[in-house]
């Protein structure tokens, strides 16, 4: 994993600091279909053996799965001391500028244009990205790729 301090708490942040931006990067609907639907998979598993083994096998697979998009759902928090996304957190001071793509651009920026050495934040089911480069001269990383659903919000908040 890059330098980014990813996975350390974010420094100078009290549970009182004024958050300018938040965003968790919940799945979709169709996410939870297919949740649904690999979960029904258990039912045809389980039905040789018992009905009701298949609607319990069934239900613990889609719990379990559940558990699993809510808690690997990222986070995007600004506020004015640092910024975190997903686990990786900065100090806004090595923070440099944010660009936000959509659409083939931002399909670009998470395959022809990408950097190895990127911190990547992204969720196949949220189009639009946003790219902020790290100025941290001892940080090997280029930049931070981040999924968001509200890009001008996330670049408003970065600029303050």
């Amino acid at each position: 994993m890059p330098e980014s301090n990813a996975g350390s708490p974010a420094p100078n942040s009290t549970p009182s600091a004024t958050v300018l931006f938040r965003e968790k990067l919940w799945p979709t609907f169709w996410i939870w279909l297919i949740a649904v639907g690999l979960a029904g998979a258990g039912i045809l598993v389980f039905a040789p053996i018992s009905l009701a083994a298949g609607f319990t096998a069934a239900a613990v697979l889609f719990v379990i799965m559940a558990v699993l998009l809510m808690t690997s759902t990222p986070t995007i928090t600004v506020t004015p001391e640092t910024l975190q996304v997903g686990r990786a957190t900065i100090e806004r001071q090595f923070v440099g500028d944010a660009t936000a793509f959509r659409g083939k651009e931002a399909t670009a920026e998470r395959g022809v244009r990408l950097n190895g050495l990127a911190y990547l934040c992204i969720r196949g089911w949220v189009d639009p990205v946003v790219r902020i480069e790290i100025t941290d001269p001892s940080d090997r990383t280029p930049y931070w790729l981040a999924s968001t659903r509200h890009p001008d919000e996330l670049l408003a908040a970065l600029q303050r």
